[in-house]
């Protein structure tokens, strides 16, 4: 299994066009540490790509990653399809970006389909140009694709729903805590496995069994502490409350991801988030732990 990091921002990008915080200005100053909003590239098969996730960062991280590029023909392209943690707009704007395509494949939870479905009509949007191609996602493990040794599943994390999708009907086969979901991808020929949760509201014992059997975890590392919403001055909620653990603190991730045999990364950073500036004290608190920062353009091979 191929793994290249797309990006690893979480809402806005850093920097965000509307802020001078220092993690944006930072960003500005110094293009190093730029991030782009948190994707994952997943070679399915021999030229054969999935997206996890489609941010509206598509065009550019399909641009700089050599594996999707198009060709020999014109118009054939390595990516196949999308595979979905959540119904968030960060995490799926992108797809409209894909609709040169004939159809477009989404891998997806029954709630996050209704949600994009009923409430951002993105069916009405882009049947037009695109087919969409939907596939459930489920806790089952299931093959990608039909010639791929890789299958994903999906481990339920929160039950948190978009701004936009808060007053929607529940469709009939909702499952609340399938609206935020980690995914499990495991390459049958090796039998190693990788856990991707940008976005971990909690920590069930059913996503500890995951991260224990995992080779690779790559999880949510939006806020550094819990209060770093409020003393930012960018929110009214704690990172708690925005549906974030924090990094550290008592219920924070870092000791959880210490604690495992695998290898232990964070995405999703927000731009008030200390571990955007490389030189930060915070890096020497995740050392110490032996947990890592996931960088755009990062190649993971299991």
């Amino acid at each position: 299994m191929r793994v290249r990091v797309l990006g690893t921002a979480a809402g806005g990008g850093v920097p965000q066009w509307n802020c001078a915080c220092p993690g944006c200005s930072g960003a500005r100053a110094h293009p190093g540490w730029r991030r782009r909003h948190a994707s994952l590239a997943v070679q399915a098969a021999e030229g054969r790509w999935y997206l996890v996730n489609a941010t509206p960062d598509l065009g550019e991280q399909v641009e700089d990653c050599p594996e999707l590029h198009p060709g020999p023909e014109p118009r054939r392209t390595p990516l196949a399809g999308v595979i979905l943690t959540d119904a968030e707009l960060d995490h799926t704007l992108g797809i409209a970006r894909l609709r040169e395509a004939d159809a477009i494949g989404i891998v997806a939870t029954a709630p996050v389909r209704h949600a994009l479905l009923t409430g951002l009509h993105l069916g009405e949007v882009l049947t037009p140009y695109a087919r969409l191609d939907w596939r459930p996602l489920g806790p089952e493990d299931r093959p990608l694709a039909e010639d791929s040794p890789l299958t994903v599943g999906a481990v339920p994390v929160s039950a948190k729903r978009p701004r936009y999708a808060a007053g929607l009907d529940a469709p009939d086969d909702d499952a609340d805590d399938a609206w935020v979901v980690a995914l499990r991808l495991t390459d049958r020929t090796t039998g190693r496995s990788l856990l991707y949760a940008p976005a971990l509201a909690a920590w069930p014992d059913a996503f500890q069994r995951a991260a224990e059997s995992a080779d690779h975890v790559i999880v949510d590392g939006t806020f550094w502490s819990d209060d770093e919403p409020l003393t930012s001055g960018f929110g009214s909620r704690t990172a708690t409350a925005m549906g974030h653990l924090p990094i550290d603190g008592p219920d924070g991730t870092a000791r959880r991801l210490a604690a495992l045999d695998a290898r232990t990364l964070y995405t999703h950073l927000n731009n008030t988030n200390p571990l955007n500036d490389p030189a930060a004290p915070q890096y020497t608190v995740l050392r110490e732990l032996g947990v890592e920062v996931a960088a755009d353009g990062m190649v993971i091979d299991l």
